[in-house]
C-alpha cells in the first residue's frame, strides 16, 4: 500500500502516539532488566504479550467489529513474529545479560535498518549523503561503545555476544515494519492483539527449547519483578507498542523511526538512576555520537 502524507497530516493525534512510543518504550529496556531477574527472557516475552495480546483482541473486537480474512490473519501472525518474537524477545535477552542503557543505543541503531533495508527491497529510495554520513557516524559510536580490544573492555562484566542478539532482532524489527504497509492488515486493534499472541506464541516455542525449567521461576519473582511485568502489559505493550502499530499504519517508516532519538536517553537515565547502571565517560561520548548519527539519518524528516 502506497502512502502520501502532506506535512498538515501530521496531526496532534500523530504527535501523542510519538511521544508514548517516545517514553514508554524508554522505560521498558528497565522494566525487561527488573523483570528477568528471575523469569527468563523468552518466557517473560510470552507471559507479557499473551497478557497484553489477550486483553486487545477482546477491547478490539468489542470496538471495531471486525473478523480478519485468512490473508489478514496471516499477515498480522508475520509481523507479529518478526517484530515481537524476534525483535522484541531478543532486546529482553540482551537486557538480562547487558546494561539496559546500552541495549538501548544498539536499538538506537534502528533507522539504519530501515533506511537499509527499505533501499534494498522495498521503496529502492536511495539514502542521500547527509543520512549515509549518519548511519556511518551511529555505527562508528556503537563500536567505540563495544570495541573489544578497548582497555575499558576488560573491566566489563557482560558478555558481548548479545550484540548479534540485537542486531538480528533489529532488522526483523524493520523488516516487519516495512512490511506493514505492505500487507493486507486486520482493524488496527485487532490486527495488534494478533501479532501480541502471534509474537508471544512464538516466544513460548523458543522458551521451551531453549529454557528448560523456566516455569518453575515463577513463583520465587520477587514484588518488584511483578510490578515490573504489569507495567511492561499494561504501559509498556498495551500503550506503547499499541502506539507503534498504529504509527506504522499510519505515518511515514522515517518519521516512525524517530522514536530512536529519544528512546536510549530515556533508557540510560532510568538505567542509571533506578538500576545504578555506570556511565562513564566512554558511554557519555559514544551516546552523543550514536544520537548524532541518528539525528542525521532523520533529519529531513
Amino acid at each position: 500500500m502506497t502512502m502520501s502524507l502532506k506535512p498538515a497530516s501530521y496531526s496532534s493525534k500523530t504527535f501523542m502516539y510519538l511521544l508514548a512510543v517516545y517514553i514508554i518504550w524508554g522505560s521498558t529496556y528497565l522494566g525487561m532488566k527488573i523483570a528477568t531477574e528471575t523469569v527468563p527472557p523468552f518466557l517473560l516475552s510470552a507471559l507479557r504479550f499473551f497478557a497484553a495480546g489477550s486483553m486487545l483482541l477482546i477491547i478490539g473486537y468489542l470496538k471495531e467489529r471486525s473478523i480478519p480474512t485468512g490473508r489478514q490473519l496471516l499477515s498480522a501472525i508475520f509481523v507479529g513474529v518478526l517484530l515481537i518474537g524476534i525483535g522484541n524477545t531478543t532486546v529482553a535477552l540482551a537486557v538480562h545479560y547487558m546494561p539496559s542503557g546500552l541495549v538501548a543505543l544498539m536499538v538506537a541503531a534502528m533507522p539504519a535498518w530501515f533506511m537499509g533495508l527499505d533501499w534494498a527491497f522495498f521503496s529502492k529510495k536511495r539514502p542521500s549523503l547527509l543520512t549515509a554520513l549518519g548511519i556511518v557516524l551511529g555505527f562508528l559510536g556503537l563500536f567505540l561503545l563495544f570495541n573489544p580490544f578497548s582497555a575499558a573492555h576488560a573491566t566489563r562484566n557482560f558478555p558481548l555476544w548479545p550484540i548479534i542478539v540485537v542486531v538480528a532482532g533489529n532488522i526483523c524489527w524493520a523488516t516487519g515494519s516495512l512490511f506493514v504497509q505492505r500487507l493486507p492488515m486486520p482493524a488496527q486493534m485487532t490486527s495488534t492483539a494478533i501479532q501480541m499472541l502471534a509474537g508471544g506464541t512464538f516466544s513460548l516455542l523458543a522458551s521451551a527449547l531453549l529454557e528448560p525449567g523456566a516455569w518453575d521461576t515463577l513463583p520465587e519473582m520477587s514484588q518488584r519483578g511483578w510490578m515490573a511485568y504489569v507495567y511492561l502489559v499494561m504501559i509498556g505493550s498495551l500503550v506503547g507498542y499499541t502506539s507503534y502499530s498504529w504509527l506504522t499504519r499510519n505515518a511515514p517508516p522515517r518519521l516512525t523511526a524517530t522514536y530512536a532519538y529519544v528512546n536510549p536517553v530515556v533508557a540510560m537515565f532510568l538505567g542509571w538512576a533506578i538500576g545504578h547502571e555506570v556511565i562513564d565517560s566512554m558511554v557519555g561520548i559514544s551516546a552523543a555520537i550514536v544520537i548524532a548519527g541518528v539525528v542525521l539519518m532523520t533529519l529531513k524528516k
